[in-house]
């Protein structure tokens, strides 16, 4: 097994936030979630699962995953092809949620255990796309602006300014793909009309390349 998968199995048995939480423990069982390979160059650095991908045990499988698959360009089989994309979320298990009914911010534990040893165990990766402000500043540290609409809006820089050594993905930071960003993303028309058609042609190009890469499979016959 290599460092991927071990890490990969480690991360799907966890139960650091039940049993040594850094705050008031997980209210329910476990479920981490999230999407791994070898092989993936593109990443989706997200949040947290909510309360349907909870139950579903698969990234992104509410109006959030419908609305950012259509910001990306990406069907249904491509998203979910851990070979093309990984998902790797700021926390891999449901929070739990406020007095409110409001989702309560990713488990800190995720970050401190796992997240380095990760995205070390994952050179490959090209193009990181972070999802709201927890992936951002995880990411992004010190580089980020002071609200994420300022971070969002200034992609170029991170996209073409930024020196990227060789071995270092692209990051390019994102709202987060909620209703609740609705009045945000009218508000904000440069994200629409200018940033998403250069992720999705690099999104394109990522892909395109990748699998021009892959062996080709001799015939069976």
């Amino acid at each position: 097994m290599n460092s991927l998968d071990q890490l990969s199995s480690e991360i799907r048995a966890c139960r650091i936030c039940v049993e040594e939480p850094l705050r008031k423990p997980l209210p329910h069982a476990p479920r981490p979630v999230l999407q791994l390979s070898p092989t993936a160059r593109i990443c989706i650095c997200g949040q947290a699962p909510g309360t349907r991908v909870h139950a579903s045990g698969r990234p992104f499988t509410d109006r959030s995953g419908d609305r950012l698959r259509e910001w990306l360009g990406l069907d249904h089989e491509t998203f979910y092809d851990p070979a093309q994309i990984a998902i790797i979320p700021m926390g891999f298990c449901f929070p739990g949620q406020n007095e409110k009914g409001s989702d309560l911010p990713p488990r800190p534990e995720c970050r401190a255990r796992w997240h380095d040893n990760l995205f070390a165990s994952m050179p490959q990766i090209e193009l990181l796309l972070t999802i709201g402000q927890y992936a951002i500043a995880y990411h992004l540290g010190v580089d980020r602006k002071k609200t994420l609409t300022e971070t969002v809006g200034a992609w170029r820089e991170y996209w073409y300014d930024r020196e990227h050594p060789k071995g270092t993905p692209r990051i390019m930071p994102l709202p987060h793909p909620s209703w609740r960003n609705n009045a945000w993303i009218k508000k904000n028309l440069w994200f629409e009309q200018e940033q998403l058609p250069v992720l999705r042609q690099q999104i394109t190009r990522v892909l395109d390349e990748s699998r021009s890469d892959r062996p080709i499979e001799s015939d069976p016959r």
